[in-house]
């Protein structure tokens, strides 16, 4: 009879870790707190991680770029493998009928009081990582190497990875030789999402200031008016991608936020836009940004105003999967699941600072997505082509079935780490 497996032997304390693992999440979808504002998140991680086996002799760093925790598992010669978790949640009123829906209000950054909600799932990632830890402490003796487990803040608000980089992340924990990290995405649960190169979008997002004349809403002659500029531009903005994008290349851009006036019979002096601009290639988004700049430029001197201001702000790069960890990780992920479950992941215009914490330290990485939904609902979707109607990432009505996800969250975490640390 042949020896289980080192992800057999380490995940066969799941049956006995399920209940807690449930509790667990259950409690942190209750319980979503915004970016930067992670702090009962926090605690409960450092919580946890002292309650488990070995865990009060472990290092357990806490506050890296504002609430960020990391804890760094030794166990003998070996790689050290990064596996990153994000915890925070979003302004989002929750409306799934859940008995342990958010019920959460939080004041956000400009001091208003607002809804959070657990809307894009990462509450399943820092519970399946919390598990995967567990069960990785419990059976030592089946792997080597080091666990340096990664809990982000503010993926949502975009500079999380970056805070904890800037906060002394390289210097203050071991370097890792690879990087590993998943997401809760549409599809159905049980399954992963794997693919090698680029499959999330870079992001770039843009302020235009557009300065006009101010005056009374019944002498627009006397006025030049900045809400007309910026509808204007918001509909010349539309044609970038179509007409100074290369054809074969992939772009968005999307104005999200318009700003303006005071008052029905106010023409104001200024109007403000933002958007975003996401694309796989570094080249495309500078093309991008140049053309809105040039645009916004062109759209003041036709109406004799002031010259405008734009800004970039909340930069992330493309995750782009390195294609030798990926195949490795693929390996691992469908000899624990079965190959069935393995599915592609489709690149999408989402984006993700996951990457950042890798190539603080010019490693590889892997990033894939787990199923969300239901099996069958899913299938009866499939088969239907509505799949595009369950509700998605940052619906109000996100939810993703407690089992298989969490298992399969755990499952895939394990044997990915697994495929670096097994002796």
């Amino acid at each position: 009879m042949s020896e289980p497996t080192p992800a057999a032997t380490v995940l066969s304390g799941l049956d006995r870790a399920r209940p807690w693992l449930e509790d667990l999440y259950r409690d942190l979808h209750a319980h979503p707190e915004l970016s930067t504002a992670e702090h009962r998140t926090a605690d409960r991680v450092v919580r946890e991680v002292r309650g488990m086996a070995g865990g009060t002799e472990l290092e357990v760093v806490t506050g890296i770029g504002g609430t960020g925790v990391a804890v760094v598992v030794p166990n003998g010669e070996g790689p050290t493998v990064l596996l990153r978790a994000d915890m925070d949640g979003l302004p989002v009123q929750e409306d799934t009928g859940l008995d342990y829906a958010s019920t959460v209000f939080a004041q956000n950054r400009q001091g208003e009081t607002v809804p959070v909600m657990h809307a894009c799932g990462h509450d399943t990632h820092v519970a399946t990582l919390l598990a995967s830890l567990r069960l990785l402490l419990e059976q030592k003796q089946a792997w080597s190497g080091t666990v340096l487990a990664v809990f982000q803040p503010a993926e949502e608000q975009y500079n999380g990875a970056e805070a904890m980089v800037e906060d002394g992340l390289v210097e203050r924990l071991p370097r890792p030789d690879v990087g590993l990290s998943q997401h809760v995405l549409p599809g159905p649960s049980g399954s992963v999402q794997v693919a090698a190169g680029p499959i999330m979008a870079s992001c770039d997002d843009f302020r235009i200031t557009l300065h006009g004349r101010g005056g009374h809403a019944s002498a627009p002659h006397q006025t030049i008016d900045p809400v007309v500029m910026a509808a204007s531009l918001v509909m010349r903005l539309q044609t970038i991608v179509a007409r100074r994008v290369d054809p074969t290349q992939t772009a968005v851009v999307t104005v999200g936020r318009i700003s303006a006036g005071t008052k029905t019979n106010i023409i104001p002096a200024l109007a403000e836009i933002e958007g975003t601009v996401r694309t796989y290639d570094t080249g495309v988004a500078a093309t991008c940004l140049a053309a809105i700049e040039q645009t916004a430029r062109a759209e003041a001197a036709a109406w004799g105003a002031p010259e405008p201001e734009m800004e970039t702000f909340d930069h992330l790069p493309v995750t782009d999967n390195d294609p030798e960890v990926t195949a490795r990780a693929r390996e691992a992920l469908a000899a624990e699941l079965g190959e069935e479950q393995v599915l592609v992941f489709e690149p999408e215009g989402g984006s993700e600072d996951f990457s950042v914490l890798p190539d603080a330290w010019g490693v590889p990485y892997t990033y894939w997505g787990f199923g969300a939904f239901d099996g069958q609902e899913w299938a009866r979707a499939e088969a239907e082509g509505s799949t595009a109607d369950l509700p998605s990432n940052h619906s109000p009505r996100f939810a993703p079935v407690i089992q298989p996800t969490l298992d399969t969250g755990v499952r895939a975490m394990v044997a990915a780490a697994l495929a670096w640390l097994a002796p």
